[in-house]
């Protein structure tokens, strides 16, 4: 019975991987962009001009890693970095017309789904939920593992960049 349980869970576990892995590779394939680009365009979206300073504490990322991601995007030319008026050390990113063509051109990601589908749920089964993967990720020792709250895989090879 423990046994089946277990099974069971690590089932659901590499479920989860996989479908991530999976809409990760769709994503790449169809808009050349990863799970945390996406986002970050999404956020960039949102507002006139972001810090990557701002960006990092709102994805929780590393400084190295949205630095990482903003020369890809600047690369693909979906957003600008500029310099602040006022300010001139401080720079300034902002997205650009073709980065918003291609957040409406890409579909719903795994993570707008789940977000979604999450905040539909009743606060005590969210609750639950946090409490459940929480603990799973303790029972692997992974709670020391440094991870934004990005349904992303990672690098992905043949990733169009």
């Amino acid at each position: 019975m423990i046994r089946e349980k277990s099974e069971a869970a690590l089932i659901a576990l590499r479920q989860i991987l996989r479908a991530t892995e999976i809409n990760s590779r769709a994503l790449a394939k169809q808009s050349g962009l990863s799970p945390s680009q996406l986002i970050l365009l999404q956020i960039l979206s949102q507002s006139e001009t972001e810090t990557p300073g701002s960006l990092s504490k709102h994805l929780s990322l590393s400084q190295a890693t949205i630095t990482t991601l903003l020369d890809k995007l600047a690369a693909l030319g979906l957003i600008a970095r500029r310099k602040d008026e006022i300010d001139k050390r401080r720079v300034l990113i902002e997205i650009l017309d073709k980065g918003k063509r291609a957040l409406d051109e890409t579909p719903d990601s795994l993570q707008m789904r789940f977000e979604a589908r999450f905040s539909k749920l009743e606060e005590w089964e969210q609750s639950f939920l946090v409490a459940a993967v929480e603990r799973i990720a303790l029972m692997l020792d992974a709670e020391d593992i440094d991870a934004a709250p990005v349904l992303d895989v990672g690098k992905i090879t043949n990733l169009t960049q």
